[in-house]
């Protein structure tokens, strides 16, 4: 072939390689603009067809450019909302989000098919809430009349990346919270089949799992291999193959996750067999990576997991957890310590059916080490919480400084030697007496202890104990503490116990010392007590449970003084602490005698003087009663801040679609009397707030007994009259309380009451618009409400109002009569010395009939009312002169909207029901 020839077919090839480079850059520019509308509609229809949740995006662009030589649609600034109950929140937002689509599709099918997805720079929020209700429900899982018809969206999907995106799943209902940064994923998968294999390749840089508030993987950095088969129609996952590296650790995953209407479905198991020690702790949270590189560690682990069932966090059904730890050959040296820990063996099995404490299960079999000679052997079997079996076998002999050494535990500096050998077997029940057979000893001389909260340590540290009990129950249960002494601060502190059968303790204590409780809080905490609690003792308690209890005095001997400053004593009764400022006790037997005892609670102050009985039983034992009289003074009372503070556990019955309210209802709840106290107290109080009262110059008697107050002789001044009142309280649950007493008050003034008393406003509501001078002597029982309020309808009880120079100024009542017999002097009566009898019972007050004059009237009224305003009275209007002849009336309705009536015909007045609980 010539030269010329060749040239020539060149310049052709060339020619129709340009003309087919040209047309194919065309087509890649003008396909985008000819197909675009097509795209564009049939995304929005499979958005409205398929999804439930809120779309939105900026800007929909279409070019073979973004993600070459792909066709793909690019949604802008994409935010899709959740799922009911997070409609209004985002659940997923993307910088971009883009779609491959594939060409051929465009050209000769009437579906638009995309096999690609890409997303970037997203923010996928999960979240779930109590009931389980999630946001991530968004697909309309509607299933097509003809299941061949294949006009919908396909998706067989060869690629889907995510790059640079976060993820934060938090579920409340399983109380689970992880974050994923920097997640980048690449996968295939035909999401078009109802049940598909999608392959996977993650990476995280940063992911952290907290659980229940406690973090337990922080900042690790995850490369997994994935094989995930998903069921479209079921929403379920199978992990068929997993293979997970955090950080150096490679662990193995499978399992099975289904989503159930109501909650999940799951069966996973998280392996790691064989592993090296070393990449174990490289998955540790971050505080242990600076412990870890100046740490040699050597040995074997294998871990296993398994979580099994169904959990619906509304019928309280949860799967079961299982988790095997074990560690072969151990070895572990910290900063290059001269005492290596080795040998180190841990073999434990976990079992916690239905995530139930009660039915727990620790299998350790080994648990062992050795530092030289020294050694620590322990193995250990328990069965249930509340009531568990045990099964335990203990050694040590070691040297405590060599071990926290070895082992480099941070911010502690430990020394001693701990000698102790204990075997345990049986139940432990406090309800029916039991307890495990055991016997051993532990004994710990030349301690010695220092941490990095306080400068200074606790020394000189040695306790002698010896537990023995052969026959398995609390009477033949001994333990003997001889000796147990520290020294702190220069001080020490000396005690030495010998206790004994259990069911009825014999004791023999001693105790000597000063401590600061201040300050030996800052030795374990680094956060300090808001009091310098100081505790000085010389104590000797000998003698049994039984003689206490029985006041066999003689047989004790319990001698001494505890000397107590600034201690703050919870109560589960009282929602703020009781706090001792300064008080001697001075023990004699079994009483507790203190003279000028000053205390404090929230704003109240107390001085006291006294003596307590039984302290010793009712300090160790939950049916001790403290029994003991004393008298208190205080400057200032209030007793609102002694009320329960409990909050109310409120439900209502609820449709699908209704949600809960934002807030429950909360009171204050009752003042709780402790069932264990039998105390007698001589009270005088300056002032004394409770309710919205203001009480001055409150003297009385109280007596506490079996969670009853009774006072006796009480007496208080209130808006400047004298009351003297008699009374009875107890609470039945902390929301309810039952009470009765009998009170009276002479010569108060009615406008006064009116205005300070919110009680009386509600019961007399007529005195708004009266003025003078009345008294009073009623006796009441009822019950009181979690906000110490008196629940109408169950108040029962009567008494008489003497009325002395009242006048009454704009009572409606009054008016209607005025106006209904065209008598003006009626409008404003004048009233003295008239008793007016009462009673109350199911919300009504009937009153007795009573007469009265003013103006030449002479009025009689007799009937009823109720304490919500409704009236039913009969009146008698008795004309001037002399009252012979009069206008019989009755008056209905209510006090604002009062109804008269010429005549005698009266209508029943229902009453109303105590329906309050």
């Amino acid at each position: 072939m010539t030269a010329s020839k060749k040239k020539s077919i060149l310049l052709k090839i060339a020619k129709y390689l340009g003309i087919t480079f040209a047309v194919i850059l065309a087509l890649l520019f003008l396909t985008p603009i000819v197909f675009a509308d097509k795209i564009k509609e049939q995304i929005k229809k499979t958005a409205n067809e398929k999804l439930s949740a809120e779309l939105n995006y900026s800007d929909v662009s279409v070019s073979f450019f973004r993600h070459f030589p792909s066709l793909t649609l690019t949604l802008s600034d994409l935010n899709l909302n959740g799922s009911t109950p997070y409609k209004n929140e985002k659940f997923i937002t993307a910088k971009e989000v883009s779609f491959g689509i594939n060409v051929a599709s465009l050209i000769f099918s009437k579906a638009v098919k995309i096999d690609q997805i890409y997303l970037s720079d997203s923010f996928i929020n999960v979240k779930v809430n109590a009931k389980g209700e999630a946001n991530y429900n968004i697909y309309k899982s509607t299933k097509p009349s003809n299941p061949k018809d294949s006009s919908e969206t396909s998706l067989k999907l060869e690629r889907i990346e995510i790059l640079n995106s976060k993820i934060i799943y938090d579920d409340l209902s399983t109380k689970v919270h992880f974050d994923a940064f920097g997640f980048d994923y690449l996968g295939k998968g035909d999401l078009n089949k109802a049940v598909f294999d999608l392959y996977s390749k993650a990476k995280i840089e940063k992911l952290n799992i907290v659980y229940e508030g406690e973090p337990y993987l922080m900042n690790k950095k995850i490369d997994a291999d994935l094989i995930t088969k998903v069921n479209v129609n079921s929403l379920s996952f199978f992990f068929q193959q997993n293979n997970l590296k955090i950080n150096h650790l490679l662990v193995d995953f499978k399992g099975k996750f289904d989503f159930l209407k109501d909650g999940y479905n799951m069966d996973f198991v998280i392996k790691s067999d064989n592993s090296d020690l070393k990449d174990v702790f490289t998955a540790f949270p971050p505080k242990y990576v600076t412990w870890l590189s100046k740490t040699e560690i050597k040995g074997n682990t294998s871990l296993l997991l398994t979580l099994k069932g169904d959990y619906i966090a509304s019928k309280n059904i949860a799967p079961d957890l299982n988790l095997d730890i074990k560690i072969d050959s151990g070895f572990v040296n910290y900063n290059k310590s001269a005492f290596p820990v080795s040998n180190l063996n841990l073999d434990i099995k976990t079992k916690v059916p239905s995530l139930n404490p009660d039915l727990v299960t620790v299998d350790a079999k080994n648990l062992s080490l050795n530092i030289k000679k020294d050694y620590l052997k322990s193995k250990f079997y328990i069965k249930g919480a509340n009531t568990p079996d045990i099964n335990g076998d203990f050694k040590a002999k070691i040297d405590l400084q060599k071990l926290t050494k070895a082992l480099g535990i941070p911010n502690l500096e430990l020394k001693g030697n701990l000698v102790g050998d204990i075997k345990t077997n049986g139940k432990f029940d406090q309800k029916n007496k039991l307890f495990p057979v055991t016997k051993g000893t532990i004994d710990l001389e030349n301690g010695y202890l220092k941490t990095k909260y306080y400068p200074n340590p606790i020394t000189n540290i040695i306790i002698k104990t010896t537990i023995d009990n052969q026959k398995g129950t609390f009477e033949d249960l001994k333990i003997k503490l001889k000796p147990a002494q520290f020294t702190f601060e220069g001080k020490p502190v000396f005690v030495q116990a010998d206790l004994s059968d259990f069911n009825d303790l014999a004791y023999e204590i001693k105790a000597k010392g000063e401590l600061d409780v201040n300050k030996i809080y800052k030795v374990f905490s680094q956060k300090g007590l808001d009091l310098d609690g100081f505790v000085k003792a010389d104590l000797v308690l000998k003698g049994k449970q039984s003689d206490a209890e029985k006041g066999n005095y003689s047989k004790l001997y319990n001698k001494g003084t505890l000397e107590l400053r600034n201690i703050g004593i919870a109560s589960e009764y009282l929602p703020k602490k009781f706090i001792i400022k300064e008080g001697i006790f001075k023990i004699n037997q079994d009483k507790m005698s203190f003279n000028n005892f000053l205390a404090a609670y929230g704003q109240s102050d107390f001085k006291m003087n006294g003596y307590l009985q039984n302290v010793f039983n009712y300090a160790t034992t939950k049916t001790g009663v403290l029994r003991g009289s004393f008298t208190v003074a205080a400057r200032y009372i209030n007793v609102d801040e002694f009320m329960s503070s409990t909050p109310v556990n409120t439900s209502a019955t609820q449709t699908k679609t209704e949600t809960p309210a934002s807030t429950a209802t909360k009171q204050t709840g009752v003042i709780i009397i402790p069932t264990n106290l039998n105390l007698q107290l001589t009270a005088n109080a300056q002032k004394v707030y409770f309710d919205k009262l203001n009480l001055q110059n409150a003297v009385g008697n109280l007596s506490m007994n079996k969670g009853k107050l009774t006072m006796q002789n009480t007496g208080f001044d209130l808006i400047g009259c004298k009351v003297a009142m008699n009374a009875n309280y107890q609470a039945v649950t902390t929301q309810k309380a039952n009470f009765d007493y009998n009170i009276k008050a002479s010569d108060f003034d009615i406008k006064r009451a009116y205005n300070e008393i919110e009680v009386f406003r509600k019961m007399a509501s007529a005195a708004e618009k009266a003025q003078g001078i009345v008294s009073l002597d009623y006796q009441l029982k009822g019950r009181l409400n979690g906000n110490m309020e008196p629940v109408y309808p169950s108040l029962d009880g009567g008494g008489t109002l003497s009325v002395k120079d009242v006048k009454v100024r704009g009572l409606k009542m009054f008016n209607a009569v005025s106006k209904q017999t065209s008598s003006e002097a009626i409008k404003n009566p004048d009233v003295s010395k008239v008793d007016i009898k009462t009673k109350i019972k199911n919300n009504i007050m009937t009153v007795e009939r009573f007469k009265f004059k003013f103006a030449g009237f002479r009025p009689r009224i007799e009937g009823t009312t109720s304490l919500d305003g409704k009236l039913n009275l009969k009146m008698r209007l008795g004309l001037p002169p002399l009252g012979i002849f009069g206008i019989p009336l009755t008056v209905t309705g209510t006090q604002d909207a009062p109804k008269v009536k010429v005549g005698r015909k009266t209508e029943g007045l229902e009453e109303t029901k105590d329906t309050e609980q």
